[in-house]
């Protein structure tokens, strides 16, 4: 089968994932709502719902799409690389299905001042719920074609995204803006931000598995030992960030501030090891690196020293320079490594190299 033959025929599957995705939904929703009538916001709405079931068909779709398209990819790796892979895959499982949800959540928060009074009865519920679910489905199933570690730092920035400005929006206390982002983990709607901190980390530590993948490709098993250190460095960090949001600031101040400091240095220093780890280093990505280094250092001073800034314009600088050059990172080692998969020849993974 030629290439374009192949990917004509990835399109065709993905458009039956699509209907699939569509019908189940919709089937779905409408024995959920069946002899009902709900609003479409507020207590009791069909949104939580829709979101549940729209999750759940881009998990199903996601585990569709891989085992019909990578399943084969892992039969001649050890033991310990099997290990890596499908823990990966139960991370971005979940994170898809988190994705989705939220992203129902927040559309129809956005849309529940549009619409007031609008209520749906078990058809019209149906159908919407339909859509998400195609949506998602949609998505879901493409990424698990031919997932790259382009698209999870394009899906951590999505999430990020979607997930705060959900938790700005149901958050009640409007001057929340005045003194840090936590503040959004405080409350009865808390379990938005903190939940999405928690996801976050758990994409991080996701994608340091992926950025291992493709320093093995690139760098073979030779390269093994510094790997590790690689996937550990951006795992320990995506720790830190979901203990950020498992130790709320109300509850566990220190505990909250100590995991919040930590993610900030490691993810330093697991950049910095990361790029001494590659071994190309093209002039947009140092530049890119000493230009945000430089830009993140002046958004310190003119916070603490010159109080120009605020605490919430300092955090969303950091983690706005940092997505940057996360994506910068990612989209030239994708350009540096060869499209293919590689099974280690080590059985173990700290085996050391038999002498020559």
């Amino acid at each position: 089968m030629s290439s374009i033959e192949r990917a004509l025929h990835e399109q065709t599957l993905a458009f039956w994932a699509t209907v699939g995705s569509f019908v189940l939904g919709a089937g779905t929703a409408t024995i959920v709502f069946w002899d009902q009538v709900r609003p479409f916001a507020g207590e009791g709405s069909v949104i939580g719902p829709m979101a549940l079931i729209s999750a759940g068909i881009a998990v199903l779709a996601f585990v569709l799409s891989s085992f019909l398209h990578r399943h084969g990819e892992t039969q001649f790796m050890p033991a310990w690389q099997l290990w890596v892979s499908n823990l990966s895959f139960i991370a971005l499982t979940v994170a898809f299905g988190g994705v989705t949800g939220l992203s129902v959540l927040l559309a129809g928060q956005l849309l529940e001042a549009g619409l007031p009074g609008l209520q749906l009865g078990a058809v019209g519920g149906g159908l919407l719920t339909g859509v998400a679910a195609a949506l998602g489905g949609r998505l879901s199933f493409q990424a698990g074609i031919d997932l790259s570690t382009r698209d999870l730092a394009a899906l951590l920035f999505t999430f990020l995204i979607v997930g705060t400005v959900f938790a700005m929006l149901t958050e009640v206390d409007s001057t929340w803006w005045e003194r840090n982002y936590s503040q959004l983990g405080i409350g009865a709607g808390a379990w938005a931000f903190n939940g999405t901190l928690i996801m976050a980390g758990l994409l991080v530590a996701t994608i340091g598995s992926y950025i291992g993948r493709d320093l093995h490709r690139l760098l073979n098993d030779a390269a093994i030992p510094r790997i590790t250190v690689v996937v550990v460095f951006w795992l320990v960090t995506g720790l830190a960030l979901a203990a950020v949001g498992w130790f709320p600031l109300d509850t566990r101040p220190v505990s909250h501030t100590t995991a919040a400091f930590a993610a900030l240095v490691l993810l330093v220093c697991t950049a910095g090891f990361t790029l001494y780890v590659l071994p190309i280093r093209p002039f947009v990505l140092q530049a890119v690196t000493v230009l945000l280094l430089g830009l993140v250092a002046v958004a310190v001073v003119v916070t603490f020293v010159f109080p120009l800034l605020s605490v919430t314009a300092l955090e969303s600088i950091v983690v706005g320079l940092a997505l940057l050059w996360m994506t910068t990172f990612v989209r030239v080692l994708s350009i540096l490594t060869p499209n293919r998969s590689v099974a280690s020849q080590r059985r173990h993974l700290l085996q050391r190299q038999s002498a020559r």
